[in-house]
């Protein structure tokens, strides 16, 4: 059965569909292949393959009795560590919530198991979702199965990883301001940040609440797809949550065609600043789309210039805020320093040995940028930015369908080279951040490997908020124009995990 983990999520959902295979044969084999190479990767936190198994036989028992839940049905999945699970632990990637158990399902894990999809395992990521490169996980970084001295990104690289490494063949991941699409780019896999609102964030940790979105990280566009169509919907639980269905994502996708699509380039996120391999692909996709046809328009969206700036404040101005619930006495770490243990100093103990120096970093600047006096010089005039983020992006989509710039700066750099960079690591989210802050749909597609590395590079597809199928059709037109030069996955071109050394 070790053929299976190379199928993709539609074909593995075929499959049993057809009961050529069955639920727990392909939930066992990629099983056995995390148990023994999750060591190496490092993107699962916790597995448990006693209540995988149970979820797939009962999906097998349900196709027996004639009841499909879903197009997935039956395939396994992974899941952020950043969403609640009362059957794993969940930590949010942090020591300060080690080992705890909640008491609920996060809104999209009740989706999952609904639609019969086995849950793996939780993955890693950085603490709190702070971070590009996994390596602010309070557990150790996970690795880029690509060059397992390289980092997955983040702060989702352990779902990336998974994907990428075939130890699942679907994620899910959050997504604040790259945290989906940046991973998916440096790991050759493809990653949906959907409109915000499109997916209920109830039992989701909250890194920054106006930012945050849950999307899938696949092997193929349609596999994300169908994951999307599983996991989208309105949510009671959620005031944020849309109340209005976007539509089928997998029907976007299998009729997708390159009729009067037109497509802009973004002034300031098409070459300056980025690795020239990098540049390379994305003119090489470019170039592949103009000959199809497609109308190439240059945009110009000045505002993008402070977004990188404006993110950095609002983002920590919110985790500060959300952050301030770890306060040693309603649940996780609890440390009693010696002494008088007053409730200021059980708490200050606690914040100390519980958060990693990224989160303190945030919590620090996100509490100075609110603090009086400040509040109006650094979170108001963020947020004023923001607003003209979202009109150029307005004025931009009435001229074009979609916008069109590399996901990444770079490909995956070594792990170690940026950590102690925080200025370096914040800009890996250049071209990534002006969706979160508007709002917007985006989703990253692999679109070759850059000539220097032979790493993976991406192509990001941005598309006005609440049409996700327009960011689908696209990205499906960009991966069908590579699979004649990649084949049908352009992971099959990594290289094999068994024989890599950490």
């Amino acid at each position: 059965m070790s053929d299976l983990i190379h199928k993709s999520a539609a074909e593995l959902a075929q499959l049993i569909n057809s009961k050529q295979v069955s639920s727990v044969e392909v939930t066992s084999a990629f099983f056995d292949r995390s148990e023994k190479l999750n060591h190496k990767t490092f993107s699962y936190l916790h597995l448990n393959r006693e209540n995988a198994l149970a979820a797939a036989k009962l999906a097998d028992q349900a196709l027996a009795a004639g009841k499909v839940h879903s197009p997935l049905h039956g395939v396994p999945i992974a899941v952020k560590d950043v969403l609640v699970t009362k059957d794993a632990p969940t930590t949010a990637g942090s020591k300060i919530l080690e080992g705890w158990m909640p008491q609920y399902d996060a809104t999209v894990v009740v989706k999952l198991r609904e639609a019969g999809l086995p849950i793996l395992g939780k993955t890693n990521m950085d603490e709190f979702a702070m971070g590009s490169s996994t390596e602010y996980s309070a557990y150790g970084p996970s690795r880029n199965p690509w060059d397992l001295q390289r980092i997955p990104g983040g702060s989702g690289g352990g779902s990336s990883s998974a994907v990428a490494g075939r130890l699942a063949p679907l994620a899910i991941g959050s997504d604040t301001g790259g945290s989906i699409r940046y991973p998916a780019a440096v790991t050759g896999s493809v990653g949906t940040k959907p409109t915000y609102g499109a997916v209920s964030r109830y039992g989701v940790i909250a890194l920054a609440s106006s930012l945050d979105q849950i999307g899938p990280v696949t092997n193929t566009v349609l596999d994300a797809a169908l994951l999307q169509d599983v996991i989208s919907g309105h949510d009671a639980k959620d005031s944020t949550s849309l109340p209005n269905s976007l539509g089928s994502m997998a029907e976007a996708v299998r009729n997708a065609d390159f009729k009067g699509l037109r497509v802009g380039v973004v002034k300031q996120l098409s070459s300056d600043g980025f690795q020239a391999g990098v540049s390379e692909r994305f003119q090489d996709t470019i170039s592949k789309l103009t000959a199809n046809g497609v109308e190439i328009v240059e945009v110009d969206c000045p505002s993008f210039e402070y977004s990188v700036a404006a993110y950095y404040l609002i983002l920590p101005a919110e985790a500060s805020s959300n952050l301030a619930k770890y306060d040693s006495v309603r649940f996780g770490m609890r440390i009693l320093p010696e002494g008088n243990p007053t409730i200021e100093r059980v708490m200050a103990a606690t914040r100390e040995a519980g958060f990693g120096p990224e989160v303190k970093r945030r919590i620090i600047l996100g509490t100075y940028a609110l603090s009086s006096g400040y509040y109006d010089a650094y979170y108001g005039s963020a947020q004023k930015v923001r607003t003209l983020i979202q009109q150029d992006l307005a004025k931009a989509f009435a001229k074009v369908d979609v916008l069109l710039t590399p996901t990444a700066p770079t490909t995956a750099f070594k792990i170690g080279e940026k950590v102690n960079d925080p200025l370096a690591m914040y800009l890996n989210d250049i071209a990534t951040i002006p969706a979160n802050l508007a709002g917007i749909p985006g989703i990253s597609v692999p679109n070759g490997l850059a000539k220097e590395d032979g790493l993976p590079s991406g192509v990001q597809i941005l598309a006005p908020a609440m049409q996700d199928a327009q960011a689908y059709r696209v990205a499906a037109l960009i991966e069908n124009l590579y699979k004649a030069e990649w084949g049908d996955y352009l992971i099959s071109q990594a290289p094999d995990l068994e024989a890599l050394n950490v």
